[in-house]
């Protein structure tokens, strides 16, 4: 039911687009009062006017969106349908309702029925999104139906250069460009207009009327058991058949379903090709016109009694899921290529970032290092400079003293003279011990004297061994912690260098996924040019699509042995007699 209420809501959009003539997304709610009706008469829904006045009532008198229409179309007429309407009916409704807005009939080489039935096919391949487009896959796809359909060569190069200048701002065709690219010949230059006619009616019977296989064979009757020629027509769950191809006089149904089967029958009074189809209550004789035909007919019977016990859809419809979800796989394998890219890309930018942090660090860490570097040198030569200057102080004090031990040495030795001079016989061993213990003061007094300086030496030196550590203590922390920043700065290169090779990487990871999409694509593209119909192999094989052209208008006696060559009272009494046999079968 929903694959229903989906095929419907795209016809009724198209209805409501052609109601908003201002393209303000809005219809005024006495057209939408209208719509409701006519569709609840299509679409064979009981119609109620009391719901529909409750559903806009309102002070509001303006006109209603599209999604203030939908909860009433749900509730009211969706939800209660029922697959018992005809569907060209309701489609020719929605089409009467858009076809004047939007068709421009001049530039068409169709006519307004075949571009009904365009419309209609549209609706059927069209995505299940709005605005609705078809997207070019369906296109290509509707344009190698009509060609086959029309006996022509697909012409794939032609195709590739319309989607080269197809307009990239759009995913698809809307359903009035679809019509004008069909209908102004493009790609069937050279078929007259009843040919391209016929090739649209036969897509359409295919996609849309469930047509499987259709022609004429003989049926043998079931009371009279006489044979006679009626129009053929094979649909996923019935065969009708009918007096003439053009389905006005339907003379019976042939119901199928899992328990019917198919035999092909040997030759028999008279009859060639033979074929019996087994249902539940009823058996039924048929005659193809050749072998070849009958191996077609009894083939495609099988084939739809198959498709019956799986469950599965007719062939054109399971194609067409099979190609949506193929778009939407490929869709969601882009959209995660391109949600890779992102990440990658947003990785990329991360680790740039990161990379620019560790480079300012390093910047940061190299400037610390200098002004270290540089304090580290400005202290040692403080250091070194201020050793010197006390260095120089010690020894010209050193200097100074040796003078002044010098200057008093020599005054002392002019005192003992002089005091010898004046003593000199008389004190001699006074003078002797006074000399003696003068010499023993002045040698104490000299000793005291280098005593201070050795002792003012030692301290000297012992301060100058001090800084001399702390110095060499310095120069070991500061070489420690350039260390550590080298260990450090290598630390981050071999970071920096393992975030490339993992850039690298990812980038060898994205050419790869680019090119698994290009594969995908190619198959995708190869598998959509060996798909074709069977008709496509039986033209090409057998040559058995032909063209049906109208007879002569001319009356003409004939009779199942050929033409006649009786008189005509005795045709008059034949016909009477075949009539009322006929009223009897």
């Amino acid at each position: 039911m929903g694959g229903l209420k989906d095929e419907l809501l795209k016809a009724i959009w198209h209805a409501f687009t052609a109601l908003d003539l201002d393209h303000s997304g809005k219809v005024s709610k006495s057209q939408l009062k209208v719509l409701s009706h006519n569709l609840c008469t299509v679409l064979k829904v009981p119609h109620d006017p009391v719901a529909l006045e409750e559903h806009f009532r309102d002070d509001d008198e303006g006109p209603v969106s599209n999604q203030g229409y939908m909860p009433y179309l749900n509730k009211f007429i969706l939800e209660k349908v029922q697959d018992n309407f005809d569907k060209i009916e309701f489609n020719r409704m929605c089409w009467t309702l858009c076809v004047k807005k939007n068709l421009a009939k001049s530039l068409l080489l169709i006519t307004e029925d075949d571009a009904f039935k365009v419309w209609v096919i549209f609706n059927f391949l069209s995505e299940d999104k709005y605005p609705l487009i078809i997207v070019p896959e369906e296109i290509e796809y509707l344009l190698k139906k009509l060609t086959e359909a029309m006996g022509g060569g697909w012409q794939q190069e032609q195709f590739e250069n319309y989607k080269i200048n197809f307009d990239d701002s759009k995913d698809g065709l809307s359903v009035w460009e679809l019509i004008e690219l069909i209908g102004n010949g493009q790609f069937s230059k050279g078929m007259d207009q009843q040919t391209v006619s016929m090739a649209i009616n036969e897509v359409f019977n295919e996609l849309i009327l469930d047509v499987l296989k259709q022609g004429y064979m003989m049926k043998k009757g079931h009371r009279r058991k006489n044979w006679t020629e009626r129009w053929f027509v094979l649909k996923p769950n019935i065969i009708s058949y009918y007096v003439s191809e053009d389905l006005k006089d339907k003379k019976g149904d042939i119901l199928l379903d899992e328990n019917c089967c198919v035999e092909s029958l040997p030759d028999k009074d008279g009859k060639k090709c033979l074929f019996l189809i087994k249902c539940f209550d009823k058996t039924f004789e048929i005659s193809a016109s050749d072998k070849k035909k009958k191996q077609e007919w009894i083939q495609a019977i099988h084939s739809t009694i198959h498709l019956l016990k799986l469950g599965s859809p007719p062939p054109h419809k399971e194609a067409r899921q099979r190609r949506k979800e193929l778009r939407k796989k490929v869709l969601a394998e882009q959209e995660e290529l391109e949600r890779q890219m992102k990440e990658l890309q947003v990785a990329n930018e991360n680790k740039q970032q990161e990379l620019e942090t560790v480079r300012k660090k390093l910047e940061e860490a190299a400037s610390r290092a200098a002004e270290e570097e540089k304090k580290r040198l400005q202290t040692q030569v403080e250091l070194q400079t201020r050793f010197s200057t006390e260095l120089e102080r010690e020894k010209l004090i050193r200097q100074q003293m040796e003078e002044q031990v010098a200057q008093k040495s020599s005054e002392l030795e002019q005192y003992l003279q002089r005091v010898r001079e004046l003593e000199d016989m008389y004190l001699k061993l006074q003078e002797a011990l006074e000399d003696e213990r003068q010499a023993r003061q002045d040698e104490e007094t000299v000793r005291k004297l280098q005593a201070r300086l050795l002792e003012e030496e030692s301290s000297k030196r012992a301060e100058l061994e001090k800084w001399h550590l702390e110095q060499q203590q310095a120069i070991r922390t500061t070489e420690a912690e350039k260390q550590e920043l080298e260990n450090q700065r290598a630390v981050k290169e071999q970071a920096l260098q393992e975030a490339v090779e993992q850039l690298q990487q990812l980038e060898l990871e994205r050419k790869q996924a680019l090119e698994q999409y290009e594969g995908v694509k190619k198959k995708l593209e190869m598998a959509t040019n060996k798909t074709k119909s069977w008709k496509d192999r039986v033209a090409q094989h057998e040559g058995l699509i032909r063209l049906i052209e109208p007879g002569s208008k001319n009356p003409h006696l004939i009779t199942n042995w050929g033409p006649a060559a009786f008189t005509q009272a005795e045709l008059e009494e034949r016909e009477k007699s075949w009539k009322g046999k006929k009223a009897t079968e």
